[in-house]
């Protein structure tokens, strides 16, 4: 299978956030090891482990250039020197967020829009989208079936993802979609507890990080973090 990189914001691996979200997804991006998941107030552990198999696998992120496998005439060694020159262009700004629900599942989300965001975001689907081959005919129909708006139809076809632009949304996700009303105010009640220390401060957005996957069947892991110029 075609191997898959993105990019994605990721808070520093060792800092309270991502030892955190390790912990509450079971897994670490950073280094790939199981981490023991947390005993949360009204959630069995069982539950836990089943409802955050999707995002243990895509490892605690932030999308801002979706998955893509590489363009035939392009090397990894080539992304990674452009992602490093795009990030020292770059300067760090700070995001507060708090857990919520988008389309199902519980996530961090801004508490406040950031413009400074969106145009990162914009930035990393428009330059670097000479790196990312076609999606395959499935990926497209695959896309489809989840029921896209024209807007999100175009997107699709011009950058390979739907949600890119004026349809991204930042979200960290912690859950897989969870249908059950009871359920799911237990989660986002436990993730607000689990979280509030270190989300109390604004996080900062200081760098680009690097995502990579093998294959499908296997989960993302972090290949490298790409500091914003810090002056």
């Amino acid at each position: 299978m075609t191997a898959r990189y993105g990019l994605y914001f990721a808070p520093e691996p060792g800092s309270a956030l991502a030892v955190l979200a390790a912990t509450w997804l079971g897994r670490d991006a950073a280094t790939g090891d199981t981490c023991a998941q947390p005993q949360l107030p009204g959630i069995p552990a069982d539950i836990l482990m089943e409802r955050t198999a999707s995002p243990r696998h895509y490892g605690f992120h932030a999308t801002l250039k979706p998955p893509f496998a590489l363009a035939p005439s392009r090397t990894e060694d080539e992304l990674r020197a452009s992602v490093a020159e795009f990030a020292q262009q770059q300067q760090p700004f700070g995001l507060h967020l708090a857990p919520g629900v988008l389309g199902g599942f519980v996530a961090l989300q801004e508490t406040t829009p950031s413009e400074e965001l969106r145009a990162l975001a914009a930035a990393c689907v428009i330059e670097f989208d000479g790196f990312r081959a076609p999606p395959a005919a499935k990926e497209l129909e695959k896309r489809r079936a989840a029921g896209l708006t024209p807007r999100q139809d175009a997107l699709l076809i011009r950058w390979g993802y739907p949600y890119v632009l004026d349809e991204f949304r930042f979200h960290m996700t912690l859950t897989s979609r969870v249908q059950e009303n009871e359920l799911r105010r237990a989660m986002l009640d436990a993730a607000g507890l689990y979280f509030a220390d270190a989300l109390a401060e604004p996080i900062t957005v200081d760098a680009v990080t690097l995502f990579h996957q093998p294959s499908r069947e296997e989960p993302f892991t972090i290949i490298d973090r790409f500091p914003f110029c810090s002056s």
